[in-house]
Parts: structure tokens; sequence; C-alpha cells
């Protein structure tokens, strides 16, 4: 017969091995699958100059809203930001009636009706921003047996990072090595896992139109909707990094202070 103890570290045990077994499976999630794919089974991504980068980062917000246009007219198509509110989207710059008609003109799951049929409401600010699908099922058979990620936290879990982020949507349309056979339905990036992909390129010139008037390229379209999704991943950035330079000034100066006093306390003794 156990002992209650023992009992206890048993299930103790059990929760730990849960713990880390969910984190692994997380990680291995992040990670390119595919034929023996490696975390860098891909073209290692130029380095780009980012402004959020560095001690002193911080966001550009014309470029956040205009990765957010980019987001709302391609990439929601497939993929959700399920730990993103509607109302989180005022961190933008946009008042609260301008956030509150966003999420109205978005429908989201509200349950069944009488007779067993789903049915829909307008989402509100505390609603997340959801995938299109109604389950991974559905978002599988429509993406080629692949459920597209949530893109929430894809800056900082993504291997490669904002670089390969950028990479990768701009990397559709080279040419293939010699010897390196496609198959049909996929398409070569030289920054996917394996150098392949199902998902069509995703952006093309001119097709989406800035509310400020700035040129819809590949690669502007590119630049901002991997700064969104940076910000997304990280919305308090620039605060803590003012935090950080408030807290070193302020030490160097109370180091100052101290060595003057030091000084002063000294010269006093002889």
């Amino acid at each position: 017969m156990h002992e209650p103890g023992h009992r206890q570290r048993g299930a103790q045990s059990r929760r730990i091995v849960l713990r880390h077994g969910l984190l692994l499976g997380g990680l291995l999630a992040v990670l390119p699958v595919g034929n023996g794919a490696r975390a860098h089974d891909y073209r290692e991504p130029p380095r780009q100059h980012w402004s959020f980068q560095g001690p002193l980062g911080h966001f550009d917000m014309a470029a956040v809203q205009r990765g957010y246009t980019v987001y709302a007219q391609v990439c929601s198509a497939c993929h959700g930001m399920k730990a993103v509110t509607y109302g989180d989207l005022a961190g933008l710059g946009l008042k609260e009636a301008d956030v509150n008609a966003l999420a109205a003109s978005h429908r989201i799951p509200a349950g069944v009706d009488a007779g067993g049929h789903p049915v829909t409401r307008p989402a509100n600010m505390d609603d997340h921003l959801l995938s299109p699908y109604p389950d991974a099922h559905v978002a599988a058979a429509a993406n080629h047996g692949v459920v597209p990620p949530d893109q929430s936290r894809l800056a900082v879990v993504h291997p490669g990072g904002v670089d390969r982020i950028y990479a990768f949507l701009t990397g559709y349309g080279q040419t293939p090595p010699a010897g390196t056979v496609v198959p049909p339905g996929t398409f070569y990036n030289p920054y996917a896992a394996n150098g392949q992909i199902a998902m069509p390129p995703p952006l093309y010139e001119g097709g989406i139109t800035y509310p400020d008037g700035t040129p819809a390229t590949v690669e502007q379209q590119a630049r901002d909707v991997t700064t969104y999704l940076a910000w997304v991943a990280s919305p308090h950035l620039t605060a803590r990094h003012r935090a950080g330079v408030g807290a070193i000034v302020f030490l160097l100066i109370l180091l100052v202070f101290s060595i003057c006093l030091k000084r002063r306390t000294w010269s006093n003794v002889h």
C-alpha cells in the first residue's frame, strides 16, 4: 500500500514529464519538417537592418500599420493570431471607435441556432484574431495537408527570425540549382525548409493599396508585414528599451554622485 507522500510525488513527476513533453512538442512544431529536415535546412538569410533591433531599438509605427494592412488583406486569408485581440490593435495608434469598427467588420463563431446550424456574430474588442478555418482538419485539407501556423509569435519562434521571414517572402521566383527537382504543386524558395513549399507566392507587386500611398512593392510589403509580426510578438519592446535606457542613465548618475561624495569625504579626512 503506497503512502500519500508517494502518490503526491508520483503525480508531481507525471506533471513535470507532461510539461516537458508539451514544451518539446511545441519546439518541434515550429521546426521545418520534411525528409530529414533540420532546423537549418534552408539557405541562411541575409542580415537586414530593423529599427526595432538593438538596445535602443524602436518600432516604426508607420511600417507596423502598413504591415497590418498586408496581414489583413493577404495573410489573414490562411493565418490567425489567436494570442492577439482586436483591442490590442489600439496599439497601432487607432482610436477606440476605429478599433470597434474594425472588429465589427469581422464575424466569429457564436455557437449554433435552434436547428443546430452554426451562427456567427460581429467581433468585438475582446475577441481574438482567429484562424479563418473552423478546425485544423479543414485547414489542412485546404492547404495541401499542412495547417497554416498561427502568426502571433512567429517572429520570435521561427527559425532564423525576422531576417528569414523577410527573405522567405521575397525568395520566390528564383531559379532552382542545377539538378534540383521541384515536384508539381510546389514552389522553389531557398528560404523554405528543404527549399520547397506548397504555398504559392503570397505577395505581388501592387497586390494591395496602402492608405498612405506607399508603393506596394513585394519588398515593401514583406518588410512591413515582418515589422508588424515583430510588433505583435513584442508589443512592449519600445517601452522596455526606454525603461532600460532610463535605468542605465539613473545608475550612471548615481555612480558619478557616489564618486564625488567619496572624494569629498576622503578630502575632509586628510
